[in-house]
């Protein structure tokens, strides 16, 4: 769902200093490449992708009936659908099952109201399932769903300002009942200049608005309007791999990006609402032996920096930086106040 403007002068100027306090891009390593464009009418709020290499999954944020598109990876036209009963509110995000099922994150709660989300469960065979969880604290927005290879949702969700939490169901699902969630963890993105997104300034930058896991299990991709964040899982432990450091690949010039999804072969697909081209990022997983000797870079825009680690060096923690940028409008508004007392 298409989010309000940022307002306020404050908060614009906060993360503004954020990108400003962001250091010097690393050397370029991949770049987005353009594949196909889905000409679906109904799939022109893409919110989520998935893949398995013969076949792309994707879903749209909006609808009356849990639905799926099952997309030819060569040409993005629709070779059939999978739909459920059930109807969504704000389905945010996709993921793949390795049963073959398709789990539809319907958790988009932009104005923070609702009493709990849900999962939508599309199998292979036609059947479906729904089931409903709750926050342990209040409601939120989150577009960003990893599923693990034991099949444990993680829903990530998407906070403007500070540390966008993780959270997974603290007893087993039920669809005869609403299931309470756990917080089990917390990441924190850094402010970039990468163009992009419909927001204005750097804030797009630091919002979750999807993920992957990998099949099997090793890979986590989060994404923002403009960046995709890779972490390393080689036990599969999806929480384990958010604590690590991640390498940030820049997706530039996206209208609204909030599709990731990981190919067996290694690479990102990156999709955007607006009936833009679904791109692709060769050698995500960090193997550069899968760049092929056709794909063209499409424009970076910006710095110009691509696939960097997400290190101190390539810019400072969202919090950190917002801490930062209060210190510093707190010590203008003492000089400005001396200043005047003086005077």
């Amino acid at each position: 769902m298409r989010p309000d403007r940022a307002g306020g002068l404050t908060g614009a100027a906060l993360l503004s200093a954020c990108a400003i306090l962001s250091g010097a891009p690393a050397h370029a390593q991949s770049a987005p490449v353009e594949l196909c464009t889905i000409e679906e009418s109904g799939l022109s709020e893409l919110s989520g992708l998935a893949s398995d290499g013969d076949n792309w999954y994707a879903v749209n944020d909006s609808g009356s009936r849990a639905r799926a598109f099952v997309l030819d990876p060569r040409t993005c036209e629709v070779r059939s659908q999978r739909t459920g009963d059930s109807d969504p509110y704000d389905v945010e995000d996709l993921a793949l099952a390795p049963d073959g099922a398709l789990w539809l994150a319907d958790t988009g709660d932009n104005r923070h109201k609702r009493e709990n989300v849900a999962l939508h469960v599309l199998d292979r065979n036609g059947g479906s399932a729904l089931y409903r969880m709750s926050y342990p604290d209040s409601p939120h927005d989150a577009e960003a769903l990893l599923l693990d290879r034991a099949g444990v949702p993680h829903i990530v969700t998407k906070e403007p300002l500070g540390w966008a939490g993780v959270y997974r169901p603290a007893e087993p699902l039920d669809a005869g009942r609403v299931v309470p969630m756990e917080r089990v963890g917390s990441v924190s993105l850094r402010a970039t200049k990468t163009p992009g997104g419909p927001l204005d300034g750097s804030m797009g930058s630091v919002l979750v608005t999807g993920g992957s896991v990998s099949a099997d299990g090793t890979l986590v991709a989060l994404r923002t309007y403009t960046e995709a964040y890779v972490y390393r899982s080689p036990n599969g432990d999806v929480l384990e791999a958010l604590k690590g450091e991640p390498v940030r690949i820049p997706l530039p010039d996206e209208e609204q990006g909030e599709a990731i999804a990981w190919q067996p072969d290694g690479s990102l697909l990156s999709g955007s609402e607006g009936g833009e081209a679904v791109r692709r990022v060769a050698g995500a997983d960090g193997d550069p032996s899968a760049e092929t000797a056709t794909d063209q870079p499409a424009p970076s825009g910006g710095d110009g920096d691509q696939a960097q680690p997400a290190t101190e060096e390539g810019g400072m923690s969202t919090g950190r930086a917002l801490l930062f940028a209060g210190v510093i409008a707190a010590l203008l508004v003492y000089l400005v106040s001396w200043r005047r007392k003086r005077s």
